[in-house]
């Protein structure tokens, strides 16, 4: 008898333990989209939305020097 009961009680920890791990969700965040390009006079821009803020970012680099870019500018959409 009880080994029957522990037979049991053993089933329905594992049985529990599957329903806990199949509700666990990763977050997957997807990359920002590229909405526009634009370059006049040396000067490059760009403009990415990212979904998971709602933020649109725009960055700015110049051709003087091409590690010089110039990200923070961001507004939050409603």
């Amino acid at each position: 008898m009880t080994r029957l009961l522990v037979m049991v009680l053993m089933a329905t920890l594992a049985g529990y333990a599957l329903h806990a791990l199949a509700q666990g969700r990763a977050e997957i965040r997807t990359a920002v989209t590229t909405l526009g390009t634009s370059s006049s006079n040396g000067l490059s821009f760009a403009w990415f939305y990212d979904a998971a803020d709602r933020t649109v970012y725009m960055c700015r680099t110049s051709g003087a020097s091409a590690d010089a870019i110039d990200c923070k500018a961001k507004a939050a959409l409603p």
